[in-house]
C-alpha cells in the first residue's frame, strides 16, 4: 500500500519522463526570477493569460525546457488583501475549469512544478502563465514572495 501511494505521489514527476534528479538539473539550467507587482499594473497581460488558460494547459504538458521562469508576485491579489481586483475575479471564474487544467498540468510538469514550489508559491495561488515561443515562462501568482 505504501509503495502504491509512493508511486502515485511521485507520479506528476515522472509524467514528463523526469525523476526528481533529472527536474532539478533541467531547472537548474534554468533562471528563475522572481519580481513583484500588482494586478492592476499587469491587469491587461493577466486577463489575457487567463483567457488562454486552457492553450495554456496544452503547452505546460508538452514543456520540457525552458529558457527561464519569472514568478510574477501579485501580493494585493492575495485572499488576505481581500483577492485579485473584480474584474480579474471574474475572468478567473469564467475560466475556472480551464485554470484547473492549467494547475494540474503544473503539478504534473515536474520542470515547472519545481520551480515554482521553490519559490513557496501554493498551485491554488497561480492564476495564469504565459508560455513564448521563446521558452521563456510568466507566472502570475496571488502570492507574496518568501521572506
Amino acid at each position: 500500500m505504501a509503495l502504491l501511494a509512493a508511486t502515485t505521489a511521485a507520479g506528476g514527476a515522472f509524467a514528463q519522463g523526469l525523476d526528481a534528479e533529472g527536474a532539478i538539473d533541467a531547472i537548474v539550467g534554468s533562471e528563475i526570477r522572481e519580481q513583484e507587482s500588482s494586478a492592476s499594473a499587469d491587469h491587461g497581460r493577466i486577463v489575457k493569460a487567463i483567457d488562454r488558460a486552457g492553450e495554456s494547459a496544452e503547452a505546460v504538458r508538452k514543456v520540457t525546457d525552458v529558457r527561464s521562469v519569472d514568478i510574477v508576485f501579485l501580493p494585493d491579489a492575495t485572499a488576505a488583501e481581500g483577492g485579485p481586483p473584480s474584474d480579474i475575479d471574474a475572468k478567473l471564474k469564467e475560466r475556472e475549469s480551464e485554470i484547473a487544467s492549467l494547475r494540474q498540468e503544473i503539478e504534473g510538469n515536474a520542470l515547472l512544478f519545481h520551480a515554482i514550489d521553490s519559490r513557496q508559491v501554493l498551485m491554488r495561488d497561480v492564476l495564469a502563465v504565459e508560455i513564448g515561443d521563446d521558452r521563456r515562462v510568466v507566472v502570475y501568482a496571488a502570492a507574496k514572495p518568501a521572506g
